[in-house]
Formats: C-alpha cells, sequence, structure tokens
C-alpha cells in the first residue's frame, strides 16, 4: 500500500484503498486477446501427456458422468449414463469394459428383463473386463472417452464471438475466463498459474461442465489379468 493510501486509510477508517494489479505473478495470459488465450491453453493442453478429466457430457441426446484419467497410450475411468455406471480401460489399442451384471441384462424397453440364458452369460461378464473388439460399434462408441487428443480437441472449443468474464479462482488457483459469445456458447476458465491448462469448461447449449486436474500427474496404464478379462468374441451383447 503507498504512504498516500496509507494515510487516507488511516484518516477515514476505509480497510484499503489500493488497487492490486491482478496479473501480478501470473503466467501474463491473462493480459492477451481471448483468442489468443484460447490458442495458449489448447497448445498447453496438447503439450502435455496426462490429464484427470471428471464432468458431465451430453452427446448425441444422452448425458454421460466422467471421471477419467487420459494419457497418449489411452486412459482409465468411470462412466455413468442412464444411472448405470461402467468402468473403461484402454491400453494403446485395446479396448477393456468392465460391468456389473445390469448392465449387461439390461431393460429393452419392454418392462422386461433378459431371458435367463441372457442373466446366465450377464453372470459370467459381472465385474469381469470385457475386450472389446475393434470392430464392435462399441468401440467406437467408447474409446473416445479414452483418447485425450481427440476429447481434449472437441471440447476445448468456444462457439462465437470471443470474449473474457475476469477473473476467477478454481480451486485454489488463479484463472482468467474466456467466454463464447458472452457466455451462451461457453465458458472456460483458463489457469493464471504455472503453465495455462484449462482448469473449467461450462459448454454452449447446456451440454455440460468439466473439469480438469492432475495435469503432467503420471500414472500407469496396464492391461487385465487373464483371470479378470473375458474374451467375448468379435461382437459383444447389446448393451
Amino acid at each position: 500500500m503507498s504512504a498516500v493510501c496509507a494515510l487516507a486509510v488511516a484518516g477515514t477508517g476505509l480497510t484499503g484503498c489500493s488497487s492490486e494489479d491482478p496479473d501480478a505473478g501470473t503466467n501474463g495470459v491473462g493480459k492477451l486477446a481471448p483468442e489468443k488465450i484460447q490458442s495458449r491453453t489448447r497448445s498447453a493442453a496438447a503439450a502435455v501427456d496426462t490429464v484427470r478429466l471428471s464432468g458431465s457430457v451430453v452427446a448425441g441426446g444422452t448425458s454421460y458422468r466422467l471421471d477419467m484419467r487420459l494419457k497418449s497410450a489411452g486412459g482409465t475411468g468411470s462412466v455413468t449414463a442412464d444411472g448405470v455406471t461402467f468402468h473403461l480401460l484402454r491400453v494403446d489399442d485395446q479396448l477393456f469394459l468392465k460391468a456389473d451384471a445390469a448392465f449387461w441384462n439390461h431393460d429393452d424397453g419392454s418392462g422386461k428383463s433378459g431371458t435367463a440364458s441372457d442373466e446366465a452369460a450377464a453372470g459370467k461378464l459381472d465385474g469381469k473386463y470385457v475386450k472389446v473388439p475393434s470392430g464392435d460399434p462399441s468401440y467406437k462408441k467408447f474409446s473416445g472417452f479414452t483418447d485425450k487428443d481427440l476429447l481434449l480437441g472437441d471440447l476445448l472449443t468456444l462457439h462465437g464471438k470471443l470474449g473474457k468474464d475476469g477473473y476467477h479462482e478454481r480451486g485454489g488457483v488463479r484463472s482468467v475466463r474466456v467466454t463464447g459469445d458472452g457466455g451462451s456458447g461457453g465458458t472456460l476458465d483458463v489457469s493464471l498459474e504455472g503453465k495455462p491448462y484449462p482448469l473449467r469448461l461450462v459448454r454452449a447449449g447446456d451440454a455440460g461442465t468439466l473439469t480438469f486436474s492432475a495435469w503432467g500427474q503420471d500414472f500407469t496404464l496396464e492391461q487385465p489379468s487373464k483371470d479378470e478379462t473375458v474374451d467375448y468374441g468379435k461382437e459383444l451383447p447389446e448393451s
């Protein structure tokens, strides 16, 4: 606080009168135009190998709740859709899905569950990793949730004219917020500390909210052991 400000505070009883520089001690991206901030955060996200992504995504009319750890070689974590949670694990090109019997023996919409043979098959899959054949529709549907570059490339884009919505804080980390069309095209909070990593994304059109953390924190990806795995063959049962 300056000497003039200190005298003013002492004479008036005010608690403070200085205006702190919001960019002091930061990585400086808050000073940039919003287009530059978006470009910097996309580059920072692409350059680092690992991240944790959690939150909700609406895709194809379905809302998915994600909690995934991602790296260039694959990813692992949980996905919840329609009240059912399953686990995904991808190591290189090998994708595995683990769920309970209820996931496999689903209600087909008629109000009736599966047949006795369906229930028996679901029981064998209960709690086991099922290797998803690359040609199965489920492979394309679910592998995207484990693909860091694909996910972030699609997600870290705001729509409409870019602007800034001031300085904020996410999880104790100072951030600057970038908006698309004043917020209707989404908002993205970018770290002002260290690398300008994305911290929180609110997608346009109520299409989900995601948080990003653990940037650069490595983790191990290993294929499940044989006794944890069921190889269902060329095509998975419908789920």
